[in-house]
């Protein structure tokens, strides 16, 4: 596991406490792109969690954001997020 998906999937247990969490790192797919090149990675992210119940596409990725957005300055250049309810699976 590369430091960038850990220091994701901590941010993201601490913060939403999932039931299922699965980070996919894609940088090497993106080599010679932008984003790769200052350094950033590309990840996609499938993250189930109690916390999305009731709340909305936008409202939940709002709270993945609100875990993990300072690392969109350096660590992440994209984040595909699909956020679950348990119910939604």
């Amino acid at each position: 596991m590369s430091v960038r998906v850990a220091l994701l999937e901590q941010r993201l247990r601490a913060a939403l406490a999932p039931s299922e969490l699965q980070i996919i790192d894609d940088s090497a797919a993106h080599a010679g792109h932008a984003g790769a090149r200052s350094g950033g990675g590309h990840f996609n992210l499938l993250i189930v969690s109690d916390t999305f119940v009731g709340q909305s596409r936008l409202q939940r990725h709002r709270l993945v954001y609100q875990a993990v957005g300072d690392l969109m300055e350096h660590e992440i250049h994209a984040l595909s997020i699909r956020a679950l309810a348990p119910d939604e699976l």
